[in-house]
């Protein structure tokens, strides 16, 4: 496989125009995409007409308007190229009307309110700053989704405009510093965990497959305590798999370039190059897509959940984000970084924004499967902070408190007592993996979203509030005699007010907990707990302010985490209910029919004194049995009570207060059981079975 030649070939990307467009309309489009103008219809139909020509030749038959609805995963409705002419013939057909609006139902789609059934219509319409793609001999076309009334249905437009307001935000105050301000976007690069298991176990386990984690299952005797799977020999059978889905993901255009086995056993990572924003999340969802249908083709189940298993780490998405102009990254600091002011204050507007606006970090990146994964020492903890490392804090410091900087910019080597070893440049900065926002020497990485997320929502929050800052920035720039005396200044001033954000140590240990709340953070431990602050009145302005959310909008989005909450615990407990009546019980009761007859038959073989162990056994069975069967019950009447409950929050609220308690308790008396039953009875594949099997 000659990688070079074959990635990218799936993509009409910039290379495709040039070669395939006259000069003019090649020109004309990217002038329209630089500048954000729309495309008139002459221009989209002579675009359409090559790109149809290309797809076709490529083995398309069919076309789609590719978009991103608030389910989180991707939505495509196919519609053929070919349309009747005389004779009974046809002719092979796409226009640009076709190309740049679509119709899909938008009532069948979460709307939080905005639209009702009878309100049906809503549009798709092209995004021509992601390139169109084949998959399945489809052409796909990246595309917004709005309703009837223009207001936002998906991922992509809130992404969209934030990306406006940071280029709109960083240009002026680029120009504020006499410095050139053109061409401004965010980049991300998702690092992707996952899990891989046997599809054939996962077939057998009903919990998997309607959840996604499973809600049974002690813990095997070997679990992830030796540290040897992270990074270890990549298994065969995995590594057939990954190296499907590099080639997948290369001939589509997707910078895959690092994978590894992660921390805990069967789950692994992949890692992509950083790329614009937009691309990057469109990227990202493909990735995922693609994942689970390689996975399949290895006899193999990808898991996406953040905690398919009780016991082992969970599975995030960690997102890199930076802010570049041109080919410039902004968060790159200068050969003197205390004296580099520009860095800095996009460095400080970083820390202002994520200290004003907590919540709404926190807030992209709560779920009910998240829930699970945050703070449990394998992931940050549900309290923002900001690691910066202590050179940069150092500097940093100074500027608020008023001192004499230390401008010595060289870098130390590093020690290692191995001659025969190249001399190695020790980072600027360390990595603090415990970090939920953690600076790592060129850009931030925010290791809060889970590993099923849609990474627009963080990028989207963290496009807003760096816009925002630097908005605020650029205007006391604007009217300072002296530009860098009042950049000194702003970043001493802002520093100072939000380094309390600020800690470079141990994330996980409860001392930091406690230390937090006398600081003022927020400690917003569950979706439920956190989601009532996005209609807060200072998250609102900050969205309306910046054109990234009308109040609707917002109103929408509340009510639509609060309805997914309460039907992912609601299908959960259903799946427990239902799986602990008609598998584990009776399974149970079966057991005990065997130790029953097998006492019996030593009782009429004289054995009495040999029945103790049986008798003993029996007991903790039924006792757990017992239990097993009056948890089931307070499961089912808890949740049917929560499920009434008329409002969103109330009921998400009962599904967190009542319904999740009770899951874990019947879970409890399960796990115990599992250990006690016979294996050959017990009717679930087990831990051990799942991650340990291949």
């Amino acid at each position: 496989m000659n990688v070079s030649e074959i990635f990218g070939t799936l993509v009409f990307n910039d290379t495709v125009m040039k070669d395939r467009l006259p000069e003019e309309i090649y020109s004309r489009f990217r002038d329209c995409v630089k500048k954000g103008a729309p495309l008139d219809l002459p221009l989209a139909n002579a675009i359409a007409h090559s790109m149809k020509d290309w797809a076709i030749e490529n083995g398309a038959t069919h076309y789609t308007h590719w978009f991103q609805p608030m389910t989180g995963v991707t939505a495509e409705k196919h519609d053929s190229f070919i349309s009747p002419v005389s004779d009974s013939r046809i002719i092979m057909e796409f226009s640009g009307k076709e190309l740049i609006k679509g119709e899909p139902d938008a009532s069948s789609f979460p709307s939080g309110g905005l639209r009702a059934t009878f309100e049906a219509r809503g549009y798709t319409s092209w995004d021509p700053t992601s390139y169109a793609f084949i998959k399945d001999d489809t052409l796909c076309i990246p595309t917004a989704f709005c309703s009837y009334g223009g207001e936002a249905l998906d991922k992509k437009t809130p992404l969209l405009r934030s990306m406006e307001a940071i280029n709109r935000a960083t240009s002026r105050f680029l120009k504020a510093l006499g410095e050139s301000g053109e061409d401004v976007y965010t980049t991300i690069g998702p690092e992707q965990e996952y899990f891989l298991i046997d599809r054939d176990l996962f077939k057998k386990r009903r919990d998997l497959v309607y959840t996604g984690r499973t809600l049974f299952g002690a813990m095997p005797p070997k679990g992830q305590e030796l540290d040897d799977h992270y990074f270890g020999t990549i298994r065969p059978r995995v590594h057939g798999f990954m190296k499907e889905l590099d080639e997948q993901l290369w001939r589509l255009g997707i910078l895959a370039k690092t994978e590894h086995n992660e921390a805990a056993p069967s789950q692994h990572e992949l890692a992509p190059i950083f790329s614009n924003s937009n691309v990057a999340v469109d990227h990202n969802q493909l990735t995922m897509e693609i994942m689970k249908r390689t996975a399949a083709k290895f006899s193999l189940a990808c898991l996406l959940h953040e905690k398919p298993f009780n016991g082992v780490n969970g599975s995030g998405k960690h997102v890199n984000w930076s802010i570049s102009a041109g080919k410039v990254n902004l968060h790159k600091p200068g050969e003197n970084p205390a004296e580099d002011l520009r860095f800095l204050l996009v460095i400080v507007a970083a820390v202002s924004g994520v200290d004003e606006y907590q919540d709404l970090l926190r807030l992209s990146c709560a779920s009910a499967g998240n829930d699970h994964r945050l703070g449990a020492c394998e992931a940050p903890p549900a309290i923002i902070s900001v690691f910066l490392g202590s050179d940069l804090e150092k500097i940093l410091d100074c500027y608020a408190d008023g001192k004499d900087l230390d401008t010595d910019s060289s870098r130390t080597q590093l020690q290692t007592g191995v001659h025969t070893l190249p001399v190695i440049s020790r980072d600027g900065t360390d990595r603090n993996r415990t970090s939920p926002f953690a600076f790592t020497g060129n850009k931030f990485e925010f290791r809060m979203p889970g590993s099923s997320f849609s990474v627009a929502d963080p990028a989207t929050v963290l496009n807003a509030v760096a816009a925002d800052a630097l908005n605020r920035y650029a205007e006391r720039l604007e009217k300072a005699s002296d530009v860098r005396a009042e950049a000194k200044k702003i970043i001493g001033e802002e520093y100072r007010a939000h380094r309390r954000i600020v800690f470079n140590g141990n994330n996980y240990s409860p001392e930091w907990v406690e230390e937090a709340k006398r600081r003022g953070l927020l400690e917003l431990k569950t979706t439920v707990d956190a989601l009532p602050r996005l209609l807060d009145e200072k998250n609102v302005s900050l969205y309306t302010r910046n054109g990234i959310f009308t109040k609707s909008e917002l109103e929408s989005r509340y009510e639509m985490q609060l309805e997914n909450y309460a039907k992912i615990i609601n299908i959960e407990a259903r799946t427990m209910v239902s799986m602990a009546g008609k598998d584990l019980i009776p399974a149970v009761e079966s057991y005990l029919g065997v130790l029953t007859q097998n006492a019996l038959a030593k009782e009429k073989l004289g054995l009495k004194e040999n029945l103790i162990p049986e008798k003993k056994l029996t007991e903790d069975i039924s006792a757990d049995l017992v239990g097993m069967i009056s948890a089931r019950e307070a499961l089912e009447k808890a949740r049917a009570e929560a499920e009434s409950v008329p409002d969103n929050y109330g009921r998400a609220l009962s599904f967190k207060n009542r319904v999740i308690p009770a899951m874990e308790k019947l879970r409890g008396f399960a796990d115990s059981l599992e250990m006690k039953v016979d294996r050959r009875t017990w009717p679930l594949p087990s831990y051990g079975e799942l991650m340990f099997s291949f």
